[in-house]
């Protein structure tokens, strides 16, 4: 091929052939003059290229931190000012440590040796597709046989070093202390812990469903087969269950089964709540000789499988036990946002249109209730509205429901009913509870039940357009189940494939007990017990995504009044997830 350095050597003497051959055919009292045009107009743009050159030495930032002269280079560039506050200076980081099974077994590479981990690629089993997937009671048990089994072996251009980390406290503001907190970075490793061509996998989906299930499943497959050539892959069916009752069998994944499975909804492996018996899981870890765990689910999953980690060690068992976060509700903490939400958004967006279509054509008084997911969080309901822009009234778990009064919603929502004819009310599955109560039910998974708060709202809405003699024509849709089924769009799929492959780079390195998700943008390993300790989070109802809800809805602000106190912190809160300030 062609280089460029060749192509523009080429054109050079073409061009000065052409010059040559126009410059002959002048009389010759003409050639004098011509040469001395073209002598300046070639000096003219050496000049032109020298300034250039010279203008992007001074203003284009090329600068890196790695070298030596990085100061001495920022200092050269005009676009920035060196800031010598006090808090802008990070003098201390304090970095969340992540266990590894180095500490405790012996490693496949050790330091000092030149590594091996490249990408594997081309490799292809054989195995079952989607719809001849063993059904209950069938056993899909034994070896799997490769074809096309040439394997392509592909250098990383860059691994991740070990203490290579990412900067949590990266937004500065006066008075902040000169310290930082900081994740480790995932990506993947020199050092292989396990040695993948011996190495076999299980993966589970727990809790409810979510979009972007069946899209982690398929890059988890397609990670452990392609960049690491893994010996098998299980599937575990049922949820933990699957590790244990025979009506719910192991299946083998292989990239055949998975290949199409991203473009549906929910769970080719279907998911459960419960069946969480730790003697048993172990028992099937052993009988099936399991180096590696990947669990999907949201926190309660989470501490199991930080449970399982433990007892592995516990028993002298060289597994990995890997989580990737998942809650449609965006509630579990310190990860920008969990996979499936920005597609969860979309789907509400649609029935937060089907509610206003509803509201604009009934008479009189024409109302729209949407409830949505959202537990202890109300981020589903907050971001579908804004990103509809069609709702008049938003309801959340953070922020108490007034009902009447000078900040009543019940007078609220009237108003802009006469105002515009129609309105459109969104709310949270879990708002309300100082109106209804704390329920001490709990389900399976051992989550509260909650009360009705969609059809509380109706009936007082109906009943508060009723003390006026007036009608109010009330459509409720509640699309939860729908929401939550939809395939996941681009987006999330694109940040499946990030969470899959940084869990199997990280478990493949030996890390244990560990979660992966994206903290300021950038992919994390975080702790479990660290993931799990504040979570489910909530929505601040001080910050800009409530913010911007009051302003475009206009709805009275019945969050409690700030307390100071509560902001003195040496941190500063961590940033909204999936927020844009």
């Amino acid at each position: 091929m062609m280089t460029i350095r060749a192509a523009r050597l080429i054109l050079a003497l073409y061009t000065v052939a052409t010059v040559a051959t126009a410059f002959t055919t002048l009389p010759i009292s003409h050639r004098r003059t011509t040469w001395g045009v073209v002598q300046a107009s070639i000096q003219e743009n050496n000049n032109n290229n020298a300034a250039a050159k010279e203008e992007k030495e001074i203003t284009v930032d090329e600068c890196s931190l790695d070298e030596e002269d990085a100061l001495a280079c920022l200092e050269s560039v005009s676009f920035y000012e060196k800031d010598t506050s006090s808090f802008m200076t990070v003098t201390e980081v304090f970095v969340a440590e992540v266990e590894s099974l180095r500490d405790k077994f012996p490693s496949f590479e050790n330091d000092g040796d030149q590594g091996s981990n490249m990408m594997k690629f081309n490799k292809r089993n054989k195995g079952y597709g989607l719809h001849s997937m063993p059904q209950n009671g069938e056993s899909s048990d034994g070896d799997v046989e490769f074809t096309n089994s040439h394997v392509a072996n592909v250098e990383y251009n860059q691994v991740v070093a070990d203490r290579e980390v990412v900067l949590v406290d990266t937004i500065r503001n006066l008075g902040m202390k000169s310290v930082s907190r900081a994740f480790h970075r995932a990506g993947p490793r020199k050092l292989l812990h396990f040695d993948p061509s011996k190495v076999n996998a299980a993966i589970v989906t727990c809790g409810g469903l979510c979009p972007g299930l069946n899209n982690v499943i398929r890059e988890l497959t397609h990670s452990l087969y392609y960049l690491y050539g893994a010996k098998k892959v299980y599937g575990i069916t049922g949820g933990f269950n699957g590790f244990h009752d025979p009506d719910y069998p192991p299946v083998h994944l292989t990239n055949e089964l998975v290949e199409n499975i991203h473009h549906e909804g929910g769970t080719v492996l279907r998911s459960g709540r419960g069946g969480f018996d730790i003697n048993k899981i172990l028992e099937f870890i052993k009988e099936k000789d399991i180096q590696q765990l990947y669990v999907i689910g949201g926190d309660g999953t989470h501490r199991g499988a930080y449970a399982i980690s433990q007892a592995c060690q516990d028993e002298n068992m060289n597994v990995g036990v890997a989580g990737i976060p998942k809650t449609i509700d965006n509630d579990v903490d310190y990860i920008d946002r969990s996979f499936g939400f920005v597609s969860a958004v979309e789907a509400a967006q649609a029935a937060i249109r089907t509610g206003k279509t509803e509201a604009m054509c009934n008479v009189p008084n024409g109302i729209g209730i949407i409830k949505l997911m959202g537990r202890s969080a109300g981020f589903l309901a907050a971001f579908a509205a804004l990103g509809s822009g069609d709702v008049d009234l938003v309801l959340v778990p953070e922020v108490p429901i007034v009902l009447d009064g000078p900040d009543g919603i019940l007078p609220f929502l009237r108003q802009r009913v006469k105002e515009q004819k129609y309105a459109v009310v969104v709310v949270a599955e879990g708002a309300g509870e100082e109106l209804l109560g704390v329920s001490d039910q709990v389900d399976a998974g051992g989550n509260r039940e909650l009360p009705k708060i969609g059809d509380l709202i109706k009936d007082e809405i109906g009943n508060y357009f009723d003390s006026f003699g007036e009608v109010a024509t009330i459509k409720y849709i509640d699309p939860s189940y729908t929401v939550r089924s939809v395939a996941a769009n681009g987006a999330d799929s694109l940040y499946c494939m990030q969470l899959a492959q940084n869990a199997v780079h990280g478990a493949m390195a030996g890390i244990t007990g560990f979660s992966t998700g994206l903290v300021g943008n950038c992919a994390v390993y975080l702790p479990i017990p660290q993931l799990v300790s504040t979570s489910p989070r909530s929505m601040s109802p001080y910050g800009r995504t409530w913010e911007r809800i009051l302003a475009m809805t206009g709805q009275p602000n019945t969050a409690p009044k700030r307390q100071d106190e509560d902001f003195e912190e040496d941190f500063a809160p961590l940033p909204e997830p999936f927020s844009i300030d």
